[in-house]
């Protein structure tokens, strides 16, 4: 039976996502609460979350800032945002390495993350290896889907080919609702909290 592993990119093979949207609720003084609320009432105006379309490439990181912004006082200054997000945002090379290790031993690998087209230069440059690490790179904002939807999901499996089934594969995410998707469809899910919690589990579900 051949494996395989479905990794998630931020949070896991890097460090945790909330350092960056942190970072500016002290520069700019809106607060992560601000923030949700805003993103609320555009949910309300617009009929879907703004973050959810723009991870799904429907609106571009422009239009994503506006329709922040139009419920913010103080404005939002989503290009700082940005860039305080991926100062310190670093690469998990414990994770990274042992995912090379499982290459070199013969498991398949695919990336799966929700991301935002304007940001893939600016994220793939923080795992230089990823060709080397993944067969497979799927990303939501390309593929007009994004986790926990089951069809993209889906579309990784077909994309990994090789009579690679939901049953194979161990899918590894930090956020649960993600993890829960995964199981529904058939595979084992590993919730990342941290790389020495994680890698024994995945180790143990790849062995079954």
């Amino acid at each position: 039976m051949t494996r395989a592993l479905i990794s998630d990119f931020g949070g896991v093979l890097t460090s945790p996502l909330q350092e960056g949207f942190l970072a500016y609720q002290e520069e700019s003084g809106v607060s992560l609460e601000e923030l949700g609320t805003a993103m609320a009432k555009a949910t309300e105006q617009h009929g879907d979350h703004p973050l959810f379309v723009l991870e799904r490439g429907e609106i571009t990181e422009l239009e994503f800032r506006e329709r922040i912004e139009a419920h913010l006082e103080s404005g939002f200054d989503l290009t700082r945002l940005r860039t305080l997000y991926f100062e310190r945002l670093t690469a998990n090379r414990t994770m990274i390495d042992f995912i090379a290790e499982l290459r070199r031993r013969g498991t398949r690998t695919a990336l799966l993350t929700n991301n935002v087209r304007e940001w893939e230069p600016i994220w793939r440059s923080k795992l230089p290896e990823l060709d080397e690490l993944f067969e497979v790179v799927v990303d939501s904002a390309f593929v007009g889907m994004r986790k926990p939807d089951p069809a993209i999901y889906e579309l990784t499996l077909e994309r990994l080919g090789g009579g690679v089934q939901a049953s194979d594969c161990v899918f590894v995410d930090d956020l649960e609702i993600n993890c829960e998707a995964a199981r529904a469809l058939g595979m084992t899910a590993v919730r990342f909290v941290d790389a020495e919690q994680a890698i024994p589990e995945i180790e143990s579900a790849l062995a079954e």
